[in-house]
Order: structure tokens, then sequence, then C-alpha cells
């Protein structure tokens, strides 16, 4: 469907809607992992209560645990769309690219551990987690262009706290910077030149005032902070959990009368 869409005005969109679609399918897909998430906090808190390894010890090494999978699920899927469109030619283009994809499926798996240490069950935390990346994609900035964006909660704060607004401005600078894009003019004489930079600051209120590696900083810094919102909320219930059996095993048990009952028949 996208093959060498090249670089007409009438790409301009479908290179769009493309690297919307990738962001979103890749970052979407990591929910069906959900179910593993809760068994291995399962596995996690046994071996917590056996005093095999702590709280900071597992975060840390899920987290490198999963960097090589990652890697390669953004690497592969990344190098066959990238170059079968004709997306930007360039080897520092595609590792930006790959690096946004990374960094946004490993920003997702941190936050599905999140959802999975608060919703435990499998259908619910699915439920939840889809529900959260959806608003965070509908307010990214693509399907509503920013200026468009209701200001109350919408805008201030979800928008600035999504995600995929940060991938997307991300993928766009790095798909439209440096290229010029022909088209006819409106009035049906001759061809035109239309550079990225434009399309980027009229059409897509792409901010360009800074570097796209800004956006990927930016990336790496929410995925940090969620693993930390991970070891916190973990460590939480670690304190919080023998306070709340305590005061269980503390309550006034009620007390039932049981009374003989005789059956009908055998006083008959």
């Amino acid at each position: 469907m996208f093959f060498d869409i090249g670089s007409s005005s009438e790409s301009i969109q479908a290179r769009a809607s493309l690297l919307v679609f990738v962001v979103t399918f890749l970052t979407f897909i990591t929910v069906g992992a959900f179910p593993s998430f809760v068994e291995d906090i399962k596995v996690f808190e046994r071996k917590r209560l056996n005093g095999h390894y702590g709280v900071t010890a597992y975060t840390i090494c899920n987290t490198l645990s999963l960097v090589p999978f990652l890697l390669l699920m953004s690497l592969i899927p990344g190098a066959v769309v990238y170059y079968l469109v004709g997306l930007h030619q360039g080897h520092q283009e595609f590792i930006y690219f790959t690096s946004i994809l990374f960094v946004s499926v490993f920003l997702v798996e941190g936050l599905m551990m999140i959802v999975a240490s608060i919703v435990p069950n499998f259908l619910l935390g699915i439920i939840f987690g889809t529900g959260i990346l959806g608003v965070m994609m509908l307010d990214g900035g693509f399907y509503r262009l920013p200026s468009d964006i209701p200001k109350p909660f919408w805008r201030y704060p979800l928008h600035y706290i999504s995600f995929h607004k940060y991938a997307y401005q991300g993928l766009f600078k790095n798909a439209f910077q440096g290229l010029t894009f022909t088209g006819n003019n409106q009035d049906g004489g001759s061809m035109i030149n239309i550079s990225g930079e434009e399309i980027l600051r009229n059409l897509w209120q792409v901010k360009i005032g800074y570097s796209k590696w800004n956006d990927v900083v930016i990336l790496i810094g929410m995925a940090v902070t969620y693993r930390i919102w991970f070891l916190v909320i973990i460590k939480s219930f670690e304190k919080v959990k023998p306070i709340v059996v305590t005061a269980m095993n503390n309550c006034p048990q009620a007390k039932f009368r049981f009374t003989k009952v005789t059956r009908l028949g055998a006083m008959a």
C-alpha cells in the first residue's frame, strides 16, 4: 500500500499516516504481553517472600532483560517498512526512526507493568491499558491538530503528557526535514516546490524550533519515570499489605448461631 511513495504532494498525507500507524501498531501490540506481566509479578512476590531478591533488583533485572527483545522488535519491522516505503534516505534518519520505535515500545512496557501492579486481573488490565493508549493516541496531535484540541483537560495537561505527541513530532521531523515535495500550483499552472519545514509548520503544526533528538530525550525521561513509578507502587504495596492483613485479622469475627433442623420425614 505504501511501497515507494515518492516525494510528490500526494505522498505527504501517506507519509504521515504510515508513521503514525507504525508507532501506534507496535505500541498497541505490546498490550498483548499484559498476562505475562501479571504472572511475572506473582512469581516475584513469591520469590520476595522467600527472601531471594528485593523490589529494586527485580525492576532493574526486568528492565535489562527486555532490552534485547524490544530492540529486535523495533529494528526488524522498522528496517522492512523504512526502506520499502522509501522514507528519508540516510543512516542517521533510519537510526532515529528505530530509536523512536524502541523507546516508545519500552515506554509502553513500563506503563503496562504499572497497570499490572494495580489491576492483577487479565481482562480488566488489558481493557484499562488499551483505554489509556487509545486516549493518548487520540490526543497525540495527528487525529486532531494541537490548535483544535480543547484546552481544558485534553490539551492541558493530557496532550503534553501523551507520549504519542513526542513520538509523532519526532518521526515527522525525521521524515520531512531536508526534503522538498513537488506539487501543482492552485491555478493549475507551473509546478511548485514545498519544503519539508513548511509542511511541518503549516500542515502538522509541529514545533521545529528544537532538535528532533529532544523528542527522544523526552520519551526516554517518560520511560524512566514509568519504571520509577512501578518501583514506588510495588514498594508501597510491600509496606501496606502487611498492615491491611493485620487489620483484617484483628477485626471481630461475626458469630452465627446454628440451630438443629429436623427433617419433616423423620418426624413423621
